[in-house]
């Protein structure tokens, strides 16, 4: 797949705003963590829990990811292939209105509810093909492997049937995708997290893989997962996995928002990517990434819409910027050397990382913004990225362009209408 990997020019990203008639050129932005079928749950989860016997509800009163994921559990016990389709093209749609061009999707929801495989085994993922070759968006399709339900090695429960695969039969599926490999289509494998994949299973995977294969696993997302990891493992996520995995430039660690930092300059060492999801870490309380130290080590990151309760690149970057002033009561916390731009520095950061860890850097995918914006009045090459991302919400795409073909006109996607017609019937029939 050599024409998806990426250009010299792109991932150094040394010019990514150019002016061109009419709008602000810059190259289309990669998203790096999307669980295409929750953006249907957007909005659906901003309730408190009730206690519960089960330890399922809110405890001591207060709401968490592990709340959250039992409304997760509930929507996605619906999902088929045809729902899917239809919710990812909205999503990719929505996505590349606002300006990402290529997508990483870390998916899991791989079987039908009772934990039978479809037939043909890669129905889920074929949908998730099939809404990306629709939509014109470039996709990093991650099967997941997903195998017990704690660090102590318990079974999946029943809500979680639907993501289990023994390692021979997640490799057949791997294959099974691999051989679907095209030029807007690359695909690699993903370890659902620390807690759900044995140590055995991860090393058998990785040693069946072609040593180009991108790698992404969840990490050291809550402080309960280290907390689990530490009485389990008597290590830290981040540092069990050094420890124990050769871990290098082919791997991208979504969210390692609880880290020390020692494990901080570690990933950065090693050439690893971190996928940074600010809006969906902020929804459900996660935390907030050393960022500045993380930057100073030399780290290299993207960012992703994951849960996509926000499917905005400029929501993303904002509040990766904010979070840090609101942690350290400072401002202008992302500034590089050679640009004391945050909005520059937060582009070809997410620029650069996106790159390397997608493998798409097509020079014919990119994004125009709207010149004639009241917000862009008087824009030069060298503020238009600081505008774009810190002064406000008016939507500023007017063209995206994939592989040369123009797939975003005047702000909207081509076939956006049709599209919104079926994710809304898909909508109701989940919700019936």
């Amino acid at each position: 797949m050599a024409s998806g990997r990426p250009s010299r020019h792109n991932a150094a990203m040394n010019d990514p705003i150019t002016r061109v008639p009419g709008g602000w050129r810059l190259p289309g932005i990669p998203n790096l963590h999307s669980h295409a079928f929750q953006r249907a749950i957007a909005g659906l989860a901003e309730r408190r829990a009730a206690p519960s016997r089960d330890g399922s509800g809110a405890r001591n009163g207060h709401d968490s990811f592990w709340t959250w994921r039992e409304t997760m559990y509930r929507f996605a016990a619906r999902m088929t292939p045809d729902t899917m389709r239809a919710v990812a093209a909205q999503l990719y749609v929505e996505m590349l209105e606002a300006g990402y061009t290529s997508v990483c999707e870390f998916h899991y929801l791989h079987h039908q509810p009772d934990g039978r495989p479809y037939a043909p085994a890669d129905a889920m993922s074929a949908a998730l093909v099939e809404a990306a070759h629709e939509t014109g968006i470039r996709l990093t399709l991650l099967p997941v492997l997903y195998m017990t339900g704690g660090f102590d090695g318990r079974p999946l429960s029943e809500r979680q049937r639907r993501f289990g695969h023994e390692v021979d039969a997640f490799l057949r599926l791997v294959e099974m995708l691999r051989a679907r490999e095209a030029a807007g289509l690359r695909v690699g494998v993903a370890f659902h997290s620390l807690r759900a994949v044995p140590e055995a299973a991860m090393h058998v995977v990785l040693a069946a893989l072609p040593a180009d294969a991108p790698v992404h696993i969840h990490i050291a997302e809550q402080v309960g997962e280290v907390q689990d990891c530490l009485a389990v493992r008597d290590a830290r996520p981040v540092e069990w996995l050094y420890d124990h995995v050769a871990v290098d430039a082919r791997w991208i660690l979504v969210h390692a928002t609880h880290m020390t930092p020692a494990e901080t300059a570690r990933i950065a060492a090693s050439g690893a990517t971190v996928a940074l999801c600010p809006t969906t870490e902020a929804n459900l309380g996660d935390g907030l990434f050393p960022l500045r130290a993380y930057l100073d080590a030399g780290g290299r990151w993207g960012i992703g819409s994951d849960s996509h309760i926000s499917i905005s690149p400029v929501e993303e970057l904002r509040w990766l910027e904010y979070g840090q002033r609101l942690a350290t009561g400072h401002r202008n916390i992302a500034v590089a050397a050679g640009s004391h731009n945050v909005g520059t520095t937060l582009l070809r950061g997410a620029l650069a990382g996106g790159a390397h860890a997608t493998g798409f850097a097509s020079v014919d995918d990119t994004v125009v913004l709207d010149a004639d914006a009241p917000i862009l009045a008087g824009a030069t090459a060298d503020d238009v990225a600081d505008r774009w991302i810190f002064s406000g919400n008016r939507p500023l795409v007017r063209e995206v362009h994939v592989g040369g073909r123009k797939r975003v006109d005047d702000g909207r996607h081509v076939d956006r209408d049709a599209i919104a017609a079926r994710y809304r019937d898909a909508v109701r029939t989940l919700m019936a």
